[in-house]
């Protein structure tokens, strides 16, 4: 079967992949990547990629999908992987809301209680309004954060 992406690297891009791979320069990944686009090469070797997965211990869709990311997105993006715009879920306390349940962690506890709990500040929080809804795991996390 003809392949959809076809790998053709410049002398530069061969060079740097060399240099990644004969360094250990980066990641396991990046290394690995490295690999396979050398053998991918039309210019080089041009192994078949069931061949490039048996050598580099992966899967053949790990190949195409790998040739795929070099022929749309490039060599850099496909040799450095993308990396993140943000985090993969966004901060669900801004920094005043942070610093009102920090003050309210360091006050005294409600009349009754020892010390304050996870559960007793989320609590506290939405009674306040600081909040609309917050779990415990939230509180646990910001104030692990923030120590």
């Amino acid at each position: 079967m003809q392949k959809k992406y076809i790998v053709s690297l410049h002398e530069q891009e061969r060079q740097t992949l060399h240099e990644v791979i004969r360094k250990l320069k980066g990641s396991n990944q990046k290394v690995r990547r490295a690999y396979i686009l050398l053998k991918a090469d039309t210019q080089g070797p041009a192994w078949t990629d069931k061949r490039i997965a048996e050598a580099c211990c992966c899967r053949t869709k790990t190949v195409e999908n790998l040739r795929q990311r070099f022929v749309l997105q490039g060599f850099e993006q496909t040799l450095n992987s993308k990396q993140r715009d943000g985090p993969p879920v966004s901060k669900l306390l801004d920094g005043q809301q942070e610093a009102e349940m920090i003050a309210l962690r360091l006050g005294s506890p409600p009349t009754g209680y020892g010390h304050w709990t996870l559960r007793l500040l989320a609590r506290k929080l939405v009674e306040l309004e600081v909040v609309e809804s917050i779990s415990h795991e939230t509180v646990r996390q910001t104030l692990k954060k923030t120590a």
